[in-house]
């Protein structure tokens, strides 16, 4: 059965000619999984590396189904599989502890199922309109949908990896440290109306509508916080200190017995070094922190005398003032190279300020790639959200249970990085990608 579709009571109106870049974002989004996995045996794909991860291959076969049921079934296009196929890799009804005990698809025949998948998604795509007026086609969202959620599989396969200590791995490439410039500094943003969320054709459901919302004056760190930050604050005593602390997190801490961030390995003689990938190295300074939990960042932050950023307060740095806003920080053109450091390929973040021709007009630096950031915000739906087309992808997590990242992170695609999009997680997650800067009052 094909997926049921919830259809939204507004859409705007869609830009011509999206079959070709829908072409290309699920051709690069497949070429990524096959760099990611050529260098992994069958017995890396199939097991179990964390009870918080998936096995591999069951990711690579979930990305295909998901382009079955959306790119092929919802389209009219004959079924390749069934009902079976779809419950074993539906990911509410299969929590990631207990997925390796699931009769999975071995590594060879996922491979071979997704390379099905999409050579028939490929030619049914030849036979579309463009110009459809159809809900999941009007302006192509449905493939920037699946070509978005393969990538987002592929960060999730990055965060597995980084996991992975049956084997000495490395990735093929590694991160090109790249000088940094500018000092941490506060940059204060006039407060006024802030155009949130977005309409684009291939925007999520839960970034819809796009809609106004006011902001107060307040300053915002020009650079995520480092590792050499960060350091002080761990070197200061802040994980034994309640002072800095939501009374949640703390208690967290405590039984947990965390006293630094995820990966980082304290010397005997002072100082520190991280595990990455499968192996040891100093820990670089001017880097963002990264894989800290939001309980971490918000403690991190109390502790500067500052506080985490809300959602909207982020998107009003990166986006700026309504209504002449921005869809990236430096305006509206798609990421470039030497403005972000996105796309996976470097296994790793740039040190702060390393990309000045990716600050905003206002001087904030890295609002987009490098590590995710964290918010002060909950995540939930705007006024008017309508789930679609299932309701699975977003509503399900609407509620106080999870906090909102932004910006996206070095394993992040550029075809899922903008201003508007909205990542979520718990607060005590901390094997993601993820870091933060700090914010305060203007007062």
């Amino acid at each position: 059965m094909p997926p049921s579709v919830d259809v939204p009571a507004h859409e705007p109106a869609p830009p011509s000619a999206w079959k070709g870049r829908a072409v290309a974002e699920l051709t690069e989004a497949r070429a990524r999984l096959l760099r990611m996995l050529e260098r992994l045996g069958e017995a890396e794909l199939v097991a179990q590396h964390s009870p918080l991860m998936s096995p591999i291959v069951w990711d690579v076969a979930h990305v295909a189904n998901h382009e079955e049921q959306w790119l092929l079934r919802a389209l009219g296009a004959p079924a390749l599989t069934g009902p079976d196929v779809d419950a074993l890799y539906d990911a509410l009804r299969h929590p990631r502890a207990t997925r390796v005990l699931l009769p999975l698809l071995s590594p060879a025949q996922a491979l071979t199922y997704a390379a099905r998948v999409r050579e028939a998604s490929l030619a049914w795509l030849r036979g579309l309109s463009e110009d459809s007026d159809e809900p999941l086609l009007r302006g192509g969202f449905v493939y920037g949908m699946v070509a978005q959620h393969e990538q987002q599989h592929l960060e999730t396969i990055a965060a597995t990896l980084q996991l992975m200590t049956a084997r000495d791995w490395r990735p093929t490439a590694l991160a090109r440290p790249r000088p940094g410039r500018a000092a941490q500094h506060e940059v204060f943003l006039p407060g006024g109306p802030v155009r949130l969320g977005s309409d684009a054709p291939w925007a999520y459901d839960n970034e819809r509508p796009a809609h106004t919302a006011h902001v107060a004056d307040f300053f915002l760190d020009s650079h995520p916080v480092t590792n050499g930050d960060y350091a002080v604050f761990v070197a200061a005593g802040g994980y034994e200190d309640a002072r800095w602390w939501a009374p949640e997190g703390f208690a967290w801490v405590r039984q947990e017995g965390i006293r630094h961030p995820l990966f980082w390995l304290p010397q005997p003689g002072g100082g520190w070094r991280r595990r990455r990938f499968g192996w040891e190295e100093p820990l670089p300074p001017d880097e963002p922190v990264q894989h800290v939990s939001w309980y971490e960042a918000d403690a991190y932050a109390r502790w500067a005398g500052k506080r985490l950023p809300t959602e909207a307060e982020w998107e009003r740095a990166a986006s700026g003032l309504a209504p002449s806003s921005r869809a990236f920080p430096w305006g509206d053109s798609p990421p470039r190279a030497d403005q972000a450091t996105l796309g996976g390929d470097t296994w790793g973040p740039s040190p702060v300020g390393a990309f000045p021709a990716g600050s905003t007009p206002e001087g904030i630096f890295g609002l987009l790639g490098d590590v995710w950031e964290w918010t002060a915000s909950t995540f939930g739906g705007y006024l008017g959200f309508q789930a679609f087309p299932y309701r699975e992808y977003s509503e399900a997590f609407f509620g106080t249970d999870y906090r909102v990242l932004k910006g996206g992170s070095w394993a992040t695609a550029p075809v899922a990085a903008r201003n508007s999009f909205r990542n979520w997680d718990y607060p005590l997650r901390r094997h993601i990608f993820a870091g933060f800067r700090c914010a305060r009052d203007a007062r």
